[in-house]
């Protein structure tokens, strides 16, 4: 059974930092990429980065660009989303799922706050 499990979320104020992490357990993702995504109260879920396995491609929405650094794992099979001046506009549920794009699995989610 393949899970993706998040953590790393909570409440931080603006320009505060967040760690966000993804295990990966029941397959490996090698070879494939992963993304992570959020979902603000209110509005459609949308894409925030995304990270091919072992090659090192990257890929950000224009919002976090320059604030926001994905990266991986491969021995622990987990992906990362370092979140850095973080603004209350980035409050969401951060998901992550893979392989990206289809997104076959999901993750729970992690809650991140950022207050003003």
């Amino acid at each position: 059974q393949v899970r993706l499990v998040e953590s790393g979320g909570g409440l931080v104020q603006a320009g505060g930092s967040l760690r966000l992490s993804c295990a990966a357990s029941g397959r490996t993702f090698s070879g494939y990429a992963m993304g992570w995504f959020r979902q603000a109260p209110g509005k459609e879920r949308e894409f925030v980065a995304a990270i091919r396995w072992n090659e090192g491609w990257t890929s950000y929405a224009d919002s976090v660009k320059g604030r926001f650094t994905i990266s991986r794992d491969n021995a622990k099979n987990t992906m990362y989303l370092q979140m850095n001046s973080l603004k209350p506009e980035d409050t969401a549920v951060y998901y992550c799922a893979g392989p990206y794009p289809g997104n076959n699995y999901w993750g729970q989610g992690t809650q991140v706050t950022v207050s003003s």
